[in-house]
């Protein structure tokens, strides 16, 4: 099911032992476990939050003895999927509550409120939740837990799933020495991952979050015009994307601004300070900006609008 730019199941939660994160954690711990490949996997290409969870294990960060999933029967195919990785799958959140300290909870905004209310009476203190869900805050989500319940907003997004992925995480107020490492320690996984202060979640939604969706957009724009020049539909697609890869990765290696990159890049009178005429007269960067600023502002009223009409604490308020 899509929701935004991610694909989610309606209602579904990871839940990862503390023995296993915690032994994972010492770089002395010897090789215990199997490293599958993506190939070997039945999430190979699938997009959003879910994979993100299942690469834990996909990567060989965690054993799969260690992660299990719930899920409504309705999501029985998922679960199927899960179990063809060696996780363990129930219908039952509690049950997995209450035999987990660290609680991934990857819903829609819609279901946030239901499912925290049906892991309340169970969620200990010692236990960690971390939420994936579009536009509610820690406040909102501490609301309805037990009180000093320590909870992580995380927005990560769909490159993780080749290992690329780009993720910003906040903590909540009751959070404990260690929790913010061992959350980047588990994204970091999957890619690269920051901590930063909660209001900046909606604009890394905006920017990081729902931005690979627009550089897709790019990659077959250019293909697109390789296309009507003259060359082939697949030498136009690998040529367009190693061409965003390979520039991300000179901006990332090279420690450059970008304007500066793109200038070495265009000699006096060629092809590239044209094509890029182009490009300012379609206003491109400007465009981008507004994606950014939209996608940002619907991750903040998603969330209020996702919460029921009593909750105490909206987007703006953070």
């Amino acid at each position: 099911m899509v929701y935004d730019c991610f694909f989610l199941p309606k209602t579904l939660r990871f839940q990862i032992q503390h023995s296993l994160i915690w032994s994972r954690l010492d770089s002395s711990e010897p090789e215990r476990w199997p490293r599958p490949s993506l190939a070997d996997s039945s999430v190979q290409g699938r997009g959003g939050y879910v994979s993100t969870v299942t690469l834990f294990c996909v990567s060989g960060r965690i054993s799969a003895e260690h992660i299990v999933a719930s899920s409504p029967k309705t999501d029985e195919k998922l679960l199927a999927e899960c179990r063809l990785l060696g996780i363990g799958t129930t219908y039952d959140n509690t049950e997995v509550v209450n035999k987990s300290d660290v609680i991934f909870v990857a819903v829609k905004p819609p279901h946030v409120s239901k499912v925290a209310s049906e892991i309340a009476p169970v969620f200990k203190r010692n236990q960690l939740l971390v939420s994936i869900a579009l536009g509610i805050t820690i406040r909102n989500i501490e609301s309805l837990l037990p009180s000093k319940s320590r909870v992580v907003r995380v927005m990560p997004n769909t490159p993780a799933v080749v290992g690329a992925g780009a993720s910003a995480f906040a903590v909540g107020s009751a959070c404990q020495d260690g929790d913010s490492a061992l959350v980047e320690d588990l994204l970091s996984t999957v890619g690269f991952a920051v901590e930063v202060p909660e209001v900046h979640i909606d604009p890394v939604t905006g920017l990081s979050g729902s931005g690979p969706s627009y550089m897709f957009s790019v990659i077959e724009g250019l293909a697109d015009g390789g296309v009507k020049m003259g060359l082939p539909r697949d030498l136009s697609l690998k040529l367009a994307a190693h061409t965003l890869l390979g520039a991300a990765k000179m901006v990332l290696d090279l420690n450059e601004h970008p304007a500066v990159l793109k200038d070495n890049v265009q000699s006096p009178g060629g092809s590239s300070v044209y094509g890029i005429h182009e490009l300012e007269k379609g206003r491109l960067k400007a465009v981008l900006m507004n994606a950014v600023e939209a996608a940002s502002n619907r991750s903040k009223t998603t969330g209020d609008a996702a919460l029921p009409r009593h909750a105490m604490y909206r987007n703006t308020e953070i």
